[in-house]
């Protein structure tokens, strides 16, 4: 949202109306016939799998929240704890519940907080690092609820290329009706925070500095992963032009993080981080051949 003047307020009312207009979708409120349950597997099992992976990894997300912002405003406390978390658990319950009909095992998330959100919790007490924090949360989810829309909208547009109504209509339509309004608040707020000033030059210099070290694609948080990451991009057609790819799921820190990097049109770590998970997939795929 370039030249509006974002103020809290504006999030504030942007948060309750997601909550008014977009409650937790009921399990019992969508049809989830399947015309050709094999089908599906075979062509996005592993895609539906992920997607119900990270959606249900909500629960780690928040206990990293809670760690990593202690003193959180209400705003932000509303948003995850009312409005994107109860959302996000219903469509990974939905989709785990759509992967059993089509004859997979149940996905299992990873709960588990890391190290690395240990270590920075421990410095999270401290104001300056407290904000430099708040940046890098709303930038991951920024780029997350885009790859978020952007899967969705092209799994959606699969499944009816396939006749697959159900799916489509009742399932993923109301899904990835709610995901803008979640990357809406994280640029947002985002923006906010470079329009007031929040971060010091050395705040946002330390800030790009972990981004580049730390940033995963979605659902790719250990090397365990990554290959589940390639294989998803590679279903959905991501690998076909990864540059495109990585300017949509990076506008935001692009735009805001290296706005001073001219000509910079995507952060190279966003490159590198999905290069490298289709390369994961590939090898595993030629080994699993090579075996054959």
């Amino acid at each position: 949202m370039p030249g509006q003047k974002i103020t809290p307020r504006k999030i504030a009312e942007h948060v309750q109306r997601l909550g008014e207009l977009y409650p937790p979708i009921e399990l019992d409120s969508v049809d989830r016939t399947v015309i050709d349950p094999d089908q599906v597997a075979a062509r996005y099992g592993h895609t539906i799998d992920y997607l119900a992976r990270v959606e249900l990894e909500v629960d780690r997300n928040v206990l990293e929240l809670l760690v990593l912002l202690p003193d959180v405003d209400e705003t932000n406390k509303t948003f995850y704890a009312d409005v994107w978390a109860p959302q996000e658990i219903q469509h990974g319950l939905i989709l785990d519940r759509l992967q059993t009909d089509i004859g997979r095992p149940p996905t299992v998330p990873q709960l588990d907080i890391g190290l690395d959100i240990k270590v920075l919790g421990a410095l999270a007490h401290l104001k300056p690092i407290q904000d430099i924090t708040r940046m890098l949360y709303f930038l991951t989810g920024a780029s997350t609820e885009r790859q978020a829309v952007l899967a969705y909208n092209k799994l959606y547009a699969g499944m009816q290329e396939m006749g697959e109504t159900a799916i489509a209509t009742t399932i993923l339509h109301p899904i990835k009706q709610q995901e803008p309004g979640h990357f809406a608040f994280y640029q947002m707020s985002a923006t906010a925070m470079i329009q007031d000033k929040v971060l010091k030059p050395w705040q946002l210099f330390l800030a790009r500095v972990l981004r580049e070290k730390g940033y995963y694609v979605a659902g790719g948080q250990s090397k365990k992963y990554r290959e589940s990451v390639g294989r998803m991009a590679t279903d959905l057609g991501v690998d076909q032009d990864v540059e495109a790819y990585a300017r949509e799921i990076g506008r935001v820190e692009s735009r805001l993080l290296w706005a001073g990097r001219k000509g910079m049109e995507c952060p190279p770590y966003i490159v590198k981080a999905l290069r490298e998970s289709i390369g994961a997939y590939r090898e595993q795929a030629e080994r699993q051949v090579q075996r054959a």
